[in-house]
């Protein structure tokens, strides 16, 4: 029996029935089709443990010749390919002078400025390879003028001892000059210059950056 002013209750909470909370549902990611889900347990157990990076360049090779005994020939090809471009783009590199590819010796702004002074002057220390092979083929070809080959060989090797000293001294001189800082030694510095001025201009690694006859500074 309904009684007059009074609201029902009732059939207001029929007719708006409450609002429950449901609980969001985090999205699941699948496996391929036919294959289960793996737990992460799982895929950690089916990787392995990660293997601390070599210490040593020994210790790296021993695991190189490791991995390459598990591989097939094919993928031995592969490897050998790919490790071939690796170091002839790391020795073009080093080749163009990039500071990060240079040998040890090579690095640092005082050995670029005496590679350029040594690049930029006629060296005749860069003749002593062509001349002394040219003197052991005349000494063999013609051997009557073996007796003339010995004070030859000594006469050069003196002039260029004496060219080596005077690059060398030059080459320091530039270097305190530009870098006064600098704790190169004036010997090391000196037979560097010297050594790199020994070699054929082709021949220079890292390749000279000047031509002949430019004003370094």
């Amino acid at each position: 029996m309904k009684l007059l002013g009074r609201k029902n209750d009732e059939g207001d909470a029929k007719a708006e029935p409450a609002e429950v909370d449901q609980p969001a549902v985090s999205p699941r990611v699948t496996a391929p089709k036919g294959k289960p889900t793996p737990k992460r347990s799982e895929s950690a157990k089916r990787r392995g443990p990660v293997a601390p990076a070599p210490m040593t360049s020994a210790e790296a090779r021993k695991r190189r010749k490791e991995m390459r005994s598990t591989l097939t020939k094919e993928e031995r090809k592969a490897e050998k390919a790919q490790r071939r471009t690796t170091m002839n783009e790391r020795r073009e590199r080093m080749m163009s002078g990039e500071e990060a590819y240079l040998l040890p010796r090579d690095q640092g702004p005082v050995r670029r400025f005496a590679r350029d002074i040594v690049d930029s002057r006629r060296n005749v220390l860069g003749l002593f390879m062509p001349a002394a092979l040219g003197l052991i083929f005349v000494m063999l070809a013609v051997p009557q003028v073996q007796l003339l080959i010995s004070p030859a060989m000594l006469v050069l090797m003196a002039v260029m001892a004496i060219d080596g000293i005077l690059l060398g001294r030059k080459v320091n001189k530039a270097v305190d000059a530009k870098f006064p800082d600098n704790a190169e030694g004036a010997f090391k510095l000196g037979m560097y210059a010297a050594g790199r001025a020994s070699q054929m201009r082709r021949m220079r690694a890292p390749r000279p950056q000047v031509e002949r006859g430019a004003k370094i500074s």
